[in-house]
């Protein structure tokens, strides 16, 4: 199942290897426009097969002249759709229609100072004559073709964005997308509202309203079953199951005792309150501490839990059905909380039940398959929450930072116990708490908070020599969790967080701070 715009006709992002692809889709969403990312090597034919409001040419690392490097069909451009063409997407552009790229020998990468040029422009109007854009190239446009006005330039780049608003074309050197080019929104709005007339109709409301229907259609009278991790994704999937089909749902919830202070009584408190969803809860924190017992490498702990799982939601899901079976319905389907960047980085593909892996489920028996429901295969994280917003669910969970399928599993270096899970989660409150406190738990993408608890540390605390555990910070910025920096806390903040863990958190005498990007490093220890 997919999801379209309300008008049906989305804005294709066609990527030409730009680490920024998915970035533009975002941008153009946030301007309450769709947007979807399609591949370079995607057919003319086949995107405009599409019907789509406009196409947005990305950047790349490729040199428009190098041998094997993705071009432009002119053909994009004699249907009358709209296009906008950034960086790369530029400079192919030109080349297609007849312009000029040069090597200038005047490279440019991060902030450059773009003049626009005097005179009527719809990209930039309104906006300052000089302005601070982000730039990435090497190559640049030093002929715009016939018929196009040459709008802005930079030191680097004789034509830094060209239009032609009356054939709907437009495009510009630097990233807008990118919050570093100061009015870069602006500049892409102006393309989708005023070059290509998209309205900006996208919102929460008419998504929530879409996916119902789509939902609705799909399912039709069968039952339908989803399993609960607890985290953002499932919850707001669930919930618009919920809206669409009501009690034809039933969700799982397995407790294997890994999550943090308070997440499992969200699941089973707030979230059935907040939805009225039927809900089945495992208790098998027992037995996933029996399966871990003696494991120290990570890897096996990973396989441990996830074995454990599959066997527990699969008794669960056989329970479900064989009750349905009883009252003479059939459960057909399996919501699975599959996001659009999955989508994108897995080729778009689509396929039966097989649930993915970081949703802590695979590899269900044949006789177990079900159709997926993925209603929010469409959207980015961000737009997932405002979806569960809009659904009413509690802020606890449409604001729960990311966090790992095997949970507090792999956030212990060393044996998982029962203790030093105790242990951990009372630290990790603590850290969760003063952010939140502080007003910085939504500035961070997340915060670990791992235990070596293999290591002892030497300590004094109440005159008395000790050796207890270390305790890692590890709060991290990041848009994507594809790349992160470690996010620049107050030392005041710091100091509270390791004052209160080593005060209330028994067998904790050290509180560091992890200070690695990614790369080298992850975001998670294991």
């Amino acid at each position: 199942m997919t999801s379209t715009a309300p008008d049906a006709r989305p804005v294709l992002v066609v990527d030409f290897g730009a680490q920024y692809a998915q970035l533009i889709a975002r941008r153009v969403r946030e301007a309450r426009v769709y947007s979807e990312v399609v591949p370079h090597t995607m057919p003319v034919a086949e995107m405009l097969a599409k019907n789509p409001a406009a196409v947005i040419l990305s950047g790349g690392p490729s040199s428009v002249y190098a041998e094997g490097a993705p071009q432009v069909d002119p053909a994009l451009f004699d249907g009358g759709t709209p296009v906008f063409g950034i960086c790369y997407g530029f400079q192919a552009m030109a080349a297609a229609l007849g312009g000029t790229v040069a090597h200038t020998g005047q490279r440019e990468f991060g902030r450059t100072v773009l003049e626009v040029t005097p005179g009527d422009t719809t990209l930039f109007h309104g906006l300052p004559a000089e302005q601070s854009v982000w730039m990435s190239h090497g190559d640049a446009v030093s002929a715009a073709p016939a018929g196009f006005a040459v709008v802005a330039t930079t030191a680097g780049a004789p034509v830094a964005a060209f239009e032609a608003p009356e054939r709907g074309l437009a495009g510009v050197q630097f990233h807008p997308e990118v919050l570093h080019s100061e009015h870069g929104q602006a500049v892409l709005e102006h393309f989708l509202y005023e070059i290509a007339g998209c309205r900006p109709e996208w919102t929460t409301a008419n998504i929530v309203e879409e996916q119902v229907e789509l939902i609705r259609a799909q399912i039709g009278d069968k039952r339908v079953i989803c399993g609960l991790s607890g985290g953002v994704d499932s919850a707001v999937a669930a919930a618009l199951v919920q809206r669409a089909v009501g009690d034809q749902l039933t969700c799982v919830f397995v407790d294997h005792g890994l999550l943090r202070a308070g997440e499992a009584e969200q699941v089973e408190e707030d979230f059935v309150a907040a939805t009225g969803v039927r809900l089945k809860v495992v208790d098998a924190q027992r037995r996933f501490l029996d399966a871990l017992a003696g494991l120290t490498d990570p890897e096996a702990k990973r396989k441990a839990i996830g074995r454990e799982f599959i066997r527990v939601f699969e008794a669960a899901a056989r329970e479900v059905v064989a009750d349905a079976g009883a009252h003479g319905e059939d459960v057909e389907f399996l919501v699975q909380g599959t996001l659009y960047p999955d989508v994108v980085e897995s080729g778009g593909g689509t396929g039966a039940a097989n649930i993915k892996s970081h949703h802590n489920v695979g590899g269900l028996p044949d006789d177990l398959q079900f159709s997926l429901v993925e209603p929010l295969r469409a959207l980015f994280k961000d737009e997932v929450r405002k979806v569960g917003l809009e659904l009413g669910l509690p802020g606890e969970i449409v604001w729960r930072q990311p966090f790992p399928g095997p949970g507090l599993g792999i956030r212990i270096i060393g044996e998982v116990t029962a203790d030093r899970l105790e242990l951990l989660r009372r630290a990790d409150a603590i850290a969760r708490a003063e952010l939140s406190a502080a007003g910085l738990d939504r500035d961070i993408w997340q915060c670990p908070v791992v235990l070596l608890a293999d290591v002892r540390s030497v300590g004094v605390q109440g005159d008395g020599r000790t050796y207890g555990h270390p305790v890692v910070l590890r709060p991290v910025s990041s848009e994507d969790a594809m790349t992160a920096d470690w996010t620049r806390l107050p030392y005041d903040v710091l100091a509270k967080i390791s004052t209160r863990i080593t005060n209330e958190v028994p067998d904790v005498n050290r509180v560091v701070l992890d200070v690695t990007s990614k790369p080298p490093g992850t975001i998670e220890w294991e």
